[in-house]
């Protein structure tokens, strides 16, 4: 699932990026000031950052309970914004202490065969073999967001593990209230986009017919190529392609480079990515990034065309083509988890600099 937002305002501490340690009564208010310079995605906060007035808060709130859970439960968040005449720039930083690049990662066994490292817990989603992820969703045109954010397309499984009237494993889905309701969702994931430095640009619609969508509501945007699928073979016994050992700095999914086919000389307890990766083509590659992880701390720079032109753009993409409007969104992290995360009930809206 996805964040869970709403009103609360309450003290938090900053400790992230240029900030002072200090506690202060957050305001729920995001500005992106107008810039006059060209910024480098590299996933440093350069000088031109300094003009910027961040919105901090804490994300210590999660949709569920794993039975096998080790990640962070609570963490500082940092975002601030900029805009030019075609792109608006954001560069978030959040606290975690652990790098994590391995999404079922293939190891090889004393026996010579391979394995995938899964550990999945009672929803069957992974919460240790996975890839640290970050979230923010966008109001399109669904009704309530302002008033309870994501929360309104969140549903979580009732008591009797129902969503929809449907039996499911799954803790919840996601999906807007209305017909024709649409939310922006900008997901960049650490493992599966981190090499090709872009988001992952979907949207959330009404679908709640998994035959029609296994993921209900959640979609990409249209794409025309690139993207990412299992590094796996026919009979689901090895890896397909790659020689590298897995690193987690060029080498924890495998891309277009080094898409040859497998040849087996490792020894037994080599991990070798699970993940084939090229980049995104169409509406899908709408978003670029650098991220960055250093001293227990990501810092994830990126942009994205102030209006976009893409196929379905009008549904699939908010727009930021009124610099007079108030924009509302929601935030999330990912800790090495499939669907378990940190989030905020607080309500958050973007301005413009003018």
């Amino acid at each position: 699932m996805n964040n869970h937002l709403g009103h609360t305002i309450k003290p938090v501490v900053l400790t992230l990026g240029l900030f002072t340690s200090i506690s202060v009564l957050a305001e729920d208010s995001l500005t992106s000031f107008k810039l006059n310079e060209v910024v480098e995605l590299d996933g440093i906060a350069e000088s031109v950052w300094l003009k910027t007035k961040p919105l901090t808060l804490v994300l210590d709130k999660t949709p569920y309970k794993p039975n096998q859970y080790e990640g962070i439960l609570k963490t500082n968040f940092s975002i601030q914004s900029l805009y030019d005449d075609d792109f608006i720039y954001f560069f978030v930083q959040w606290d975690d202490p652990t790098k994590s690049l391995e999404r079922y990662p293939w190891e090889k066994q004393p026996d010579n065969t391979w394995k995938r490292l899964m550990n999945k817990d009672q929803t069957g989603h992974e919460n240790t073999y996975y890839e640290d992820k970050a979230g923010i969703y966008w109001n399109i045109n669904a009704k309530g967001f302002e008033k309870k954010g994501c929360d309104i397309a969140c549903h979580m499984a009732d008591d009797e593990g129902k969503v929809a009237d449907v039996v499911q494993a799954s803790p919840g889905r996601k999906f807007t209230r209305r017909q024709g309701e649409t939310i922006d969702m900008w997901h960049w994931k650490g493992v599966r986009t981190g090499l090709t430095d872009q988001f992952d640009d979907q949207f959330v619609d009404s679908t709640i017919d998994p035959v029609v969508n296994k993921n209900w509501g959640r979609k990409g945007d249209h794409k025309t190529g690139g993207g990412y699928e299992d590094n796996i073979t026919d009979d689901n016994l090895a890896p397909a392609m790659g020689t590298k050992l897995l690193n987690d700095t060029d080498s924890y999914a495998v891309g277009p480079d080094d898409q040859v086919l497998f040849y087996d000389t490792f020894k037994a307890g080599h991990r070798l990515p699970s993940i084939l990766v090229s980049p995104f083509t169409g509406s899908r590659g709408d978003i670029s990034s650098k991220a960055v992880w250093n001293d227990g701390k990501w810092s994830l720079e990126f942009k994205r065309k102030l209006i976009t032109k893409g196929e379905n753009a009008n549904i699939e993409d908010v727009q930021f083509s009124d610099l007079g409007k108030t924009y509302y969104f929601g935030v999330s992290v990912f800790d090495n988890s499939q669907i378990n995360h940190v989030y905020s009930d607080r309500v958050l809206k973007m301005n413009f600099e003018q």
